[in-house]
């Protein structure tokens, strides 16, 4: 909380004797808070104090104001003010782009008047400060000192978000009718807006739809039969979510996952993942079968077998998103069968490093994979407390073996 001082300095009921003594920084108060009365006082209508608040602006300890531009409980007035103030040095000016609760106003006025380059290139760094605040991109382009890099970077922007405005009020539009199809394919009794950016937009959006003869023949999918919609209760089994708690549940559920993993999961994608959890399992196959990397991201948490094993049948997945399932510990053990019985992708050393590590992975699939891995990971399979035994002694009799030949 700014002090009371402070506090009265902005409410003008501080009487002229006390504010002239605050412009002179003769007020017994803390740096951040001096650093604010200052900062205020520098735009007072009495030019006798401005002027004080000024001069003692510029004999102001540097590193204390480097460390107040840099905070994120500074006041964002007073952070906008220190960006058009000139007295400043390069390590002010470089905090206050850096902290994200900088004005975008105030870094426009600093974008313009600034002739450092490399500070002009930082300021770009921040696209979406750009995007919010269109000025700071003119700002750039007026500076004589502007860098090629910050030339760049401040025309990408201006073209993919401002140039293209017409272009993507077309894209929308096409957008809302793709989502309007899919969610008829899919069977949705609504229009769901989200489902257009679940599936890959060079994708017809009929071939969305897998009738379940093609999910047996091609992928070998066999869902169960569809449950009594008239039961009072309907049975849990990881296959129908039913209850709006339920769905919500899953969709925490899969949320708690990928952020222990490192991923961030903001409230858009919270919302896709509770849409995603009210489809039944034949909607959610289809969507693992032709859905874009997100779809997959989403879908690869299933605690439904068939949904899983249908990411991994997609034709788009990569060796990248193979190795990740191969290493998640949730993933149920058909799917890990399925990654293993793939040659292509047991051709790659970190999948089938997972794979043996992964104590859901059936040891008919596991066990064969051990005479490839290096003598290194072995070592480490033998103290893994996590993989069956059977396991662990095989890696240990392998690690004796090749030391032996080595000898």
């Amino acid at each position: 909380m700014p002090h009371p001082v402070v506090q009265a300095i902005r409410g003008g009921s501080v009487p002229q004797p006390a504010k002239l003594a605050a412009a002179r920084a003769m007020l017994p108060l803390a740096p951040e808070d001096s650093l604010e009365a200052l900062v205020l006082l520098s735009r007072d209508e009495d030019a006798e104090i401005r002027e004080a608040a000024l001069k003692s602006l510029g004999s102001f300890d540097k590193e204390q104001m480097r460390t107040v531009a840099a905070n994120k409980a500074t006041a964002p007035d007073v952070l906008a003010q220190l960006c058009a103030w000139r007295g400043g040095t390069r390590e002010i000016y470089e905090a206050l782009v850096l902290n994200l609760l900088t004005p975008g106003e105030g870094v426009a006025e600093l974008g313009k008047w600034n002739r450092d380059g490399s500070l002009l290139e930082l300021i770009t760094f921040n696209q979406q400060r750009l995007i919010d605040h269109p000025a700071i991109i003119d700002a750039i382009f007026a500076n004589p000192a502007r860098t090629p890099e910050a030339e760049r970077r401040a025309r990408e922007v201006r073209v993919e978000f401002f140039e293209k405005e017409l272009g993507a009020k077309r894209i929308a539009e096409e957008r809302r009718a793709r989502a309007t199809a899919a969610s008829a394919v899919l069977g949705l009794s609504e229009t769901a807006d989200i489902i257009a950016d679940l599936i890959d937009e060079d994708l017809p959006v009929e071939e969305l739809h897998v009738d379940e003869r093609q999910l047996r023949e091609e992928f070998h999918i066999e869902l169960p039969p569809e449950p009594d919609v008239a039961a009072p209760e309907l049975v849990m089994d990881d296959v129908w979510l039913p209850t709006v708690e339920a769905t919500s549940a899953e969709a925490q559920r899969m949320a708690d996952e990928a952020i222990a993993e490192g991923e961030e999961v903001n409230s858009e994608r919270l919302t896709t993942m509770q849409f995603i959890a009210r489809l039944n399992v034949k909607q959610r196959v289809q969507l693992g079968l032709k859905g874009n990397r997100e779809a997959r991201s989403i879908l690869r948490r299933d605690s439904n077998k068939m949904v899983v094993v249908g990411v991994l049948n997609n034709p788009r997945i990569t060796e990248s998103e193979v190795e990740s399932i191969a290493s998640m510990r949730s993933v149920p053990e058909e799917a890990l069968r399925v990654i293993g019985m793939n040659r292509a992708w047991v051709r790659s050393y970190p999948i089938i490093h997972h794979l043996v590590r992964n104590p859901r992975t059936p040891v008919a699939v596991s066990l064969p994979l051990l005479n490839r891995i290096f003598p290194k990971d072995l070592k480490g399979l033998t103290n893994n407390r996590n993989v069956p035994e059977v396991i662990r002694k095989t890696a240990q009799r392998l690690l004796k073996a090749r030391g032996a030949a080595a000898e």
